[in-house]
Formats: structure tokens, sequence, C-alpha cells
């Protein structure tokens, strides 16, 4: 027993010496970096700067996610009517006169205007710390929310085609993969010429669909389909990657299933939803976690084609952590949104670990 035991500590030691340069490497990149994005959250710290650095606890937190509501009654003439612009409708007084210089509403000072809806007729005023931010939160989760299932389908669905013994099928996920192993800024520029308002291929293939009658339309310079152009690319660019996972995980699935469905009759609906789908649950977890990872670590697409334009239309957490941190030198900025998206992916991750537990 006492050979056993030496011999089991030897090997966990081996075990401990071959992982810990790797561990090393974790610990130096990734834990150390996040330990000093949390100090520097809590201080005023700048790139360069010739004031010293001072403690200012949670003030960053508060000028980020700070909020507040405003109700603005629109504007009366001397006789108590109510005065209307050339288009018939009500003119209200401007927001920056409530949140400027105002000791009526000291809750709100500083703030700006995220956005507005009319009521009655009131006007209804959103207001934000920082409606960047807002915007970059916002469009972050809009972009994992759209990207994340349909790229998972999609994935899923070309999985299923070249799941099959076929002649020159490795063609074929070569070709669907090819995306996947091209630098995503080489992607990016490419299809930022296709997105091109006055030459880009889209609006050329549309034109000739169309017989041109198709308006040219700036994919990436409309605030309206910026955002949305981008969804497209990114969902053409990784769903090569996920549909290798997914083909790795209907390869494990046993044959004589298929072969037990199809002898009791089974119709393909049944013979998926009984058998693959089944044997795919892992796997649906793994791609899951992954894409939702790589939704929310959005930021070379941004920075090469729109650059978070137009209108701020495209702007990510990231994006902006890294323009806050190096572009405009606030150390402290980039920190605190850094923290922030760690908790905001943090959160994500135990609750899609709580949805897809194994029930008893």
């Amino acid at each position: 027993m006492a050979n056993q035991g030496s011999r089991l500590t030897r090997q966990n030691l081996h075990g401990w010496l071959f992982a810990l340069p790797g561990f090393g490497l974790m610990v130096m990149f990734v834990v150390i970096p996040f330990i000093f994005a949390i100090v520097f959250s809590l201080t005023n710290q700048r790139l360069i700067s010739p004031n010293p650095t001072e403690f200012i606890g949670v003030e960053n937190y508060s000028n980020l996610l700070g909020l507040g509501g405003l109700v603005i009654e629109p504007i009366k003439d001397d006789e108590g009517r109510w005065v209307l612009d050339s288009k018939g409708e009500y003119k209200y007084p401007r927001t920056r006169k409530f949140t400027r210089n105002n000791p009526d509403h000291p809750d709100i000072q500083g703030m700006k205007e995220w956005f507005s809806w009319q009521w009655d007729h009131k006007k209804v005023v959103v207001l934000a710390s920082d409606p960047v931010f807002m915007k970059a939160l916002v469009n972050t989760l809009t972009f994992v929310a759209v990207v994340a299932p349909i790229q998972s389908l999609i994935a899923l669905c070309l999985a299923l085609l070249i799941n099959q013994r076929l002649r020159g099928i490795n063609i074929f996920r070569t070709i669907y993969f090819m995306p996947v192993v091209v630098s995503i800024v080489v992607v990016s520029l490419l299809w930022r010429f296709i997105y091109d308002g006055q030459n880009g291929l889209l609006n050329s293939v549309l034109a000739s669909l169309t017989f041109n009658h198709f308006e040219p339309v700036d994919w990436l310079g409309n605030p309206d389909t910026a955002l949305g152009s981008i969804m497209v690319m990114s969902i053409w660019q990784a769903v090569g990657f996920h549909m290798v996972i997914w083909l790795s995980g209907l390869q494990t699935i046993s044959p004589t299933l298929y072969e037990a469905a199809k002898i009791e009759g089974a119709s393909s609906w049944q013979t998926f939803r009984y058998v693959t789908w089944p044997g795919l649950r892992n796997t649906a977890i793994l791609v899951g976690i992954v894409i939702t990872m790589q939704a929310f670590a959005l930021f070379a697409q941004i920075d090469v084609m729109t650059n978070g334009g137009p209108l701020d239309s495209t702007q990510t957490i990231v994006f902006q952590a890294v323009e806050r941190g190096y572009g405009k030198q606030d150390i402290s900025g980039g920190s605190t949104l850094s923290v922030v998206l760690f908790v905001i992916v943090l959160s994500i991750s135990l609750l899609q670990r709580f949805l897809t537990r194994e029930k008893n």
C-alpha cells in the first residue's frame, strides 16, 4: 500500500509539472490582468497623465450604469396654450434644461438623453449617465440574441447535410470550413467591399436580379442596416467552425440506434427528434456556450468595417473598452467596461449551465 501511495503521489506530481507551464501562462495573461482591471476600475488611472492616481471607489460604475427618467410637459405660450412646431406637433423644452444646473432635479444632473417617446401630450425621456455605453450594451445583447441561435441552427443543418457517406463530401466540408481559417480582418475587409454603397457586389447583384429597379443601399453607412449587415457576415464567417463541432457530435451517435429507428418505421423527423437530438445534448450545450462567448467578444468586425458608427449604431462593449482604454487613454474606464462585461458573461454562463443541467 505504501508503494502504491508513493506511485500515485509521483504521478500527481508529474501531472502538475506538465500542467504548470499552461497554468502559469493563464495566471500571467488572464488572472493577473483581470485583478489589475478590478483595481484600476476603482481609480481614475489614465494611460499617460501627470496627475497621481486616486482611489474613487465605484464612481466609474455609477458614471457607466446610471439611469434616470424624466417626463416633460410641452411648452406653453403666454396665454397658456400648447406651442406647436411647423409639423403641428407639440414643442418641448430641451432635455439639458433639466439635467444641467437644475436644483429641482439633483438626481439626474449630468445625464444625457438615451431615448424618448411621446405619451399623450407629454414626452417621456430615459436618461443615462453614458448613453454610448447603453447603446453598446443593447447592440451587444442584440447581436448575441440574433447570431447565437441562427448560427447554431445553420451549423447544425450543414452538419446534417455533410454527415453522409457520399463521393466528394470532403470537398463540401472544406468549402464550408474555409472562412474559419481566413483572418477575420481579411474577411471584414472583403465584406466591406461587398457592402459598399456605390459599387458593392451586393448592390450590383440585387440590381441585376431586379432589372435595375433596386436602389443602392449604403449597408454599413445606414444606422438601420449596419448592425444587421455585420450579423450576416459574422454568421457566415464562423458557421463552419460550429458545423465541425456538430459533426463530431453526430459521429458519436451509434449507428445501431438509426437501424433500430428504421426497423420501427420512424420518419426522418421522428429519427431526428428521438435519436439524433438526444445524442447531441452535450454538443448543443458546448456549441451554445462557444457561440455566446464569441458573440460577446465582437470587436474586429466593428473595428474594420464601421469603427462603431454610424451614429453609434454598431458600438459594442469590447469595442468601447478598447476605444476608451487605448484610444482615449482612459484605463479606468476601459477596465470598468471589462469588469461589467465579465459579470454579464459570467451571469449568462451560469444561467446556461442551470438551464441545461441534467435533471433527475
